[in-house]
Formats: C-alpha cells, sequence, structure tokens
C-alpha cells in the first residue's frame, strides 16, 4: 500500500486536470456502453511508446468515431508485463504512463482504458482512467480481479485463452463478490496447437449469457503466440475480418490495436492494424452492426 500511497500523491496535480475535463461520470460511460443501440470502439496503441504517438492515434480515432456516432474509449498500457522475451521493450512504466494517459484524457476529451497487472497498481491506475483492464494471462488471478473490481472503475475481464466461455462465469463471480457491477467481457481468441489462436463466434452469445456487454479483441485473436521467436507473431491481415465476423455474431464493441506503423512498433506489431486503415474499417464495422439490428 505505501506504493499506492506514494503515487495517489506524485499524481495529484495530474489527477485534478482529469477532473476539471471530465468526459463522462462513470455512470454516463457505463449507460453509454450498455444502451446497445451503437457499436462502441475500444483501441490505441499496444504500449505507450511516446505521448506524442498516444495523442496523435487518439485525435484520429475521436475525430472517426464522433463523425459516426461511436462511442471510442483510447487504450494503452503502461507496462507490458507478459512479454515474451525478458528484452522486450515494456513501456514507461506505472507513473510515467498514467501522466501520459491522464494528459491524453484531457486534452483529446476520451475515456481512457489501460491494463493492471498486480494490486499495488489498482488505485494509482483507478485515479486516472475510466477502465480498468484485467490481462487475458491475468484474469483467474482472484485477488488482482477482486481489488480492481472494488475500486469502483469500470472493470474489462478479458477471456484468458486457455478458457472456455462457460469459465468465464467464474471470474464474473468473484468481481461481482468484490462489488463489480460495471463489467465488460472481452473474447480475444483461444489456443490452437502451438503459437496459433483460433476465434470462436459462439463465445459471443455465450459470453452475454452472463448479463453484460461482450467485445471482440480482433487484434489479440490473430496474434501467433511466441512465433516470432524473442516476440509474438501475427496476421493483421485477418484482424478487420474477424471485426466482421464478430460484430455479426452480435458483438456490442471492438477492441483494435493501431498504430500509424506497426512494422515499427515497440510491441504486438505484427497484429495491429495502421491507423490509416481505421477510418474506412470503422465505417464498415458500424454498417453491419446497423444492419445485424435492423
Amino acid at each position: 500500500m505505501q506504493l499506492g500511497n506514494c503515487l495517489r500523491l506524485s499524481l495529484q496535480g495530474r489527477i485534478s486536470l482529469v477532473q476539471s475535463h471530465q468526459v463522462m461520470t462513470q455512470t454516463e460511460l457505463w449507460r453509454t456502453l450498455t444502451r446497445r443501440r451503437s457499436l462502441f470502439l475500444i483501441a490505441g496503441p499496444c504500449v505507450i511508446e511516446s505521448e506524442e504517438l498516444c495523442l496523435e492515434v487518439a485525435r484520429v480515432l475521436r475525430r472517426v468515431c464522433r463523425r459516426l456516432s461511436v462511442p471510442y474509449v483510447f487504450k494503452a498500457s503502461f507496462d507490458k508485463a507478459n512479454r515474451t522475451s525478458a528484452e522486450s521493450f515494456r513501456g514507461p512504466g506505472l507513473k510515467a504512463g498514467l501522466a501520459i494517459l491522464d494528459r491524453v484524457r484531457a486534452r483529446v476529451d476520451v475515456p481512457v482504458l489501460t491494463d493492471i497487472h498486480n494490486e499495488l497498481q489498482v488505485s494509482a491506475a483507478a485515479q486516472v482512467v475510466d477502465i480498468l483492464q484485467i490481462p487475458a494471462f491475468l484474469c483467474r488471478q482472484t485477488d488482482l480481479v477482486q481489488t480492481a473490481a472494488a475500486s469502483g472503475r469500470i472493470l474489462n475481464l478479458k477471456k484468458g485463452q486457455f478458457l472456455s466461455p462457460v469459465e468465464m462465469t467464474h471470474v464474473v463471480a468473484k468481481a461481482r463478490k468484490a462489488g463489480g457491477e460495471r463489467l465488460l467481457l472481452t473474447e480475444r481468441g483461444s489456443c490452437f496447437g502451438y503459437q496459433n489462436l483460433v476465434a470462436d463466434m459462439r463465445s459471443i452469445p455465450m459470453l452475454q449469457r452472463l448479463g453484460f456487454p461482450v467485445v471482440f479483441d480482433a487484434t489479440h485473436s490473430v496474434q501467433l503466440p511466441g512465433a516470432g521467436g524473442t516476440a509474438s507473431g501475427g496476421q493483421r491481415e485477418f484482424a478487420p475480418v474477424l471485426a466482421r465476423a464478430a460484430v455479426a455474431a452480435g458483438a456490442d464493441g471492438l477492441f483494435v490495436e493501431t498504430h500509424p506503423e506497426p512494422d515499427r512498433a515497440l510491441s504486438d506489431g505484427p497484429n495491429m492494424i495502421p491507423l490509416s486503415e481505421m477510418p474506412r474499417l470503422v465505417r464498415t464495422w458500424v454498417g453491419l452492426f446497423d444492419a445485424a439490428r435492423r
């Protein structure tokens, strides 16, 4: 708790900036994400490489989404604790990363999501971001899930690639036991042999039976874990295909990682969608969403 208290004090000045530019209250954001009248988008770079990158991506996607009346949440990680290699870039860390996310939220006027990897990160992150995310590899970590759920933030629970949709029942129960009632459930593919994933679209209606909005992670679903030797590979050309299938299958939202130059990205480049392609793709996904609900 000492770490959490220290970070709370160091971020105090920045937090007042966020609150003065409050995009939405938690209640308003939750109402927006659950109204089911429009597709919502969670998107941004995999990891915070720089403040400039985050601002660029957030501004482009905010403009696109506002034009299409799509609720948009910016995402980026301050730390990628589950990298393949110990030599891989992990991000700026908790303090510097939250400061960048704080400025993105205030300057671009968008809600923000980030990952947390342990209980000590929860209190600091919850003061800055709108949505906390439990990474897929950590979705069975009871203490982490329950600490995050008790923070009062909206919580995005990513389904582990080693779990069936039905097994997420237990993850949801853990979160609800700790007071978490504003939950998003994200499908991100399942292990299919070694260094491959498969996306089963049956997972979307199965997860929706748990009573919360379901998000489809289009870019991590085309990841090839560890296939690059010291990094994961990916097949980004199939991410838009799976996104279309997920929208048609009834997904409430999409999770997409994007970068101006994916081949130069410091994390998950092989499965990220080029930022320049996002305006066209979002229009397509919104059209499918609207058509599927007529």
